[in-house]
């Protein structure tokens, strides 16, 4: 796919990690942040806009999605050292990231080699795991409006909260960030990487197309827990199953539509509803058109 064009009718399958959904209506990959400002100023962009990293944590629909996917994995790729902070385009994977640092010999980084998405999109979800959150070191940010303009933010311009991050400035998208980790030690820091990847192997269904954890976990709860209790564990509605191996995933088994995933997802939250009385918020975006409509 040629970069720093816009394409028409791109199928997205191939940009998300469940592997499902319909087709965009134009589609754009962008190497520099100039390029998008231009593109956006001289409404070469069909609004509404769509942002995807790696497409992880996401459910596109089967109807596809209207306006223009802009997708930053494959574009926004620079991270450097910037005055004693980390510069992180919205393009790199948080895996880059926290590799990134501890080479550098900060510590703290390695919750986000557990992370499978990018910078982006761990801004705009305050994702986290291990417990810690993007928001958590995140000094400040660079963004761009619907006029095209790069504006720098702080931290105190966002409401920041679990798996939740709301700007006060509306209509304005998250192109890179800069990050400060505390000093520490590089092999330690990677000892401690290589300890969260092999705990990730064993613990998650990799070898599946999945977007990660589909539900928060409630207050002193796990939405893991909860569903595997209600015996849900290997549940499937058509091609999409809550995995054996951890029932906070839902696997697509190879032939899944997204709305199999998105049945299953609400059945899964109305059996844990009546039998534990919790309401299970996904952690997962749901956005597109659903087919038809």
């Amino acid at each position: 796919m040629d970069k720093n064009t816009i394409h028409h009718d791109v199928e997205l399958k191939s940009y998300n990690t469940w592997k499902v959904g319909g087709r965009a209506e134009q589609f754009l990959i962008f190497d520099e942040k100039v390029i998008l400002a231009s593109l956006i100023k001289n409404k070469k962009i069909k609004l509404p806009i769509t942002f995807i990293g790696l497409g992880s944590n996401l459910l596109v629909r089967d109807g596809g999605i209207k306006g223009t996917v802009i997708v930053m994995h494959g574009g926004l790729k620079k991270i450097n050292d910037d005055d004693n902070l980390i510069y992180s385009e919205a393009g790199v994977s948080c895996s880059k990231l926290s590799k990134f640092s501890a080479r550098k010999g900060l510590a703290d980084s390695a919750f986000f080699s557990g992370i499978p998405g990018t910078i982006g999109g761990a801004l705009a979800m305050n994702a986290g795991c291990y417990g810690s959150e993007t928001w958590d070191y995140v000094q400040k940010v660079l963004m761009i409006n619907l006029n095209g303009d790069q504006v720098e933010r702080n931290k105190s311009d966002f409401k920041i909260g679990y798996r939740k991050v709301i700007n006060n400035n509306k209509e304005e998208f998250f192109l890179a960030a800069w990050f400060k980790f505390p000093k520490g030690n590089k092999e330690k820091s990677e000892k401690k990487i290589k300890e969260l990847l092999a705990h990730r192997k064993e613990t998650q269904p990799l070898n599946f197309s999945t977007a990660g954890s589909t539900f928060r976990n409630p207050d002193g709860n796990f939405a893991a827990k909860l569903i595997e209790d209600c015996g849900l564990k290997g549940y499937q509605i058509g091609g999409a199953q809550v995995s054996e191996k951890h029932a906070n995933f839902i696997i697509n088994l190879g032939k899944a539509s997204a709305l199999d995933i998105e049945k299953l997802i609400t059945y899964i939250q109305k059996v844990v509803l009546e039998k534990k009385n919790i309401q299970l918020i996904r952690e997962i975006k749901i956005i597109g058109e659903k087919l038809g409509s």
